[in-house]
């Protein structure tokens, strides 16, 4: 009997199209795009086709679209990097307790830096009140980072309007989307998010590439020097095979989401009706409507 895998938020297989789009630039194509000759060329057009395709997925600008090496990376650049712009001129952020590890690592990190860092509490759902975040406002917020969704209990948080609120504010506001994109619909703009976290091998891609979404215009200092890559904010020489497998994966997901949506949906509802149905004393964890379509 073949064993089944219900564990996709923590990690997809790699898709077939994915890979097959990643193979010439792990034989012959193999350029470093920092080149000008032609073959590093050819390494360049592809990381900047695969720019365009994340950037179309989550509804960014390309110019707004930084790679990484996963969404750890992405998520600490933000955090830290937002931090180290202020300087001394703001020393305050808000998040949640239930954050992912790296999100909440690079708060205390930022803690030892001297900024006051407040965890806006959660519902039973595991679901942050905007009014909470308001409330926790001071002359001296510098960044708001809340997750899209989370990666256990799958509740979806109200991301808009938290971002409403920084936006009112002129707070930069950062979400952990590791979860979401590729999953459900993500306009970056309609979210009112100023940093977006991404990460390939949620969305059928492969592991150690990631993305970070950086509206124009919001302050952030470099996490990584040397070398110049990604418009001198990144430093460190471009994964072209682990870039492209993630603008294909980004392609797959664009094309694929609607149907795959209610596919899973439909899947995930009969096995949660299955598991209530017959054993005892379970309880479901969770929003139970604002989830995750693949979160049980």
């Amino acid at each position: 009997m073949l064993p089944v895998y219900l564990d996709h938020s923590a990690t997809t297989p790699l898709a077939p199209e994915v890979l097959q789009a990643m193979l010439p630039y792990l034989q012959h194509a193999f350029g470093n795009p920092s080149a000008i000759y032609t073959i590093g060329q050819e390494a360049r057009e592809a990381v900047e086709r695969a720019r365009e395709q994340v950037a179309q997925l989550v509804h960014a600008d390309p110019d707004d679209v930084y790679f990484t090496s996963g969404g750890t990376e992405s998520d600490n650049w933000a955090i830290k990097g937002v931090v180290r712009a202020w300087g001394d001129r703001k020393s305050h952020l808000i998040t949640t307790p239930v954050e992912h590890h790296a999100v909440l690592e690079a708060c205390e990190a930022v803690r030892e830096m001297g900024w006051a860092v407040t965890l806006v509490p959660v519902d039973q759902h595991g679901m942050v009140d905007p009014d909470e975040i308001r409330r926790a406002i001071t002359p001296r917020t510098g960044l708001i980072s809340v997750m899209h969704a989370n990666n256990e209990v799958g509740t979806i948080q109200p991301i808009a309007e938290v971002g409403a609120i920084a936006r009112e504010h002129g707070i930069p506001f950062h979400t952990d989307a590791v979860q979401t994109v590729g999953k459900i619909p993500v306009d970056m703009q309609a979210l009112n998010v100023d940093l977006l976290t991404i990460s390939a091998h949620k969305l059928y891609g492969p592991k150690g590439v990631g993305a970070l979404v950086v509206r124009r215009g919001t302050p952030l200092r470099p996490l990584l020097d040397g070398g110049g890559q990604e418009r001198g904010r990144r430093g460190g020489t471009y994964n072209v095979p682990g870039i492209v497998g993630l603008g294909a994966a980004a392609e797959r997901a664009a094309l694929h989401m609607a149907d795959e949506i209610e596919r899973v949906r439909a899947l995930r509802d009969r096995l949660l009706q299955g598991i209530l149905e017959r054993v005892p004393d379970v309880m479901l964890t969770g929003h139970p409507t604002q989830r995750l379509p693949n979160n049980a």
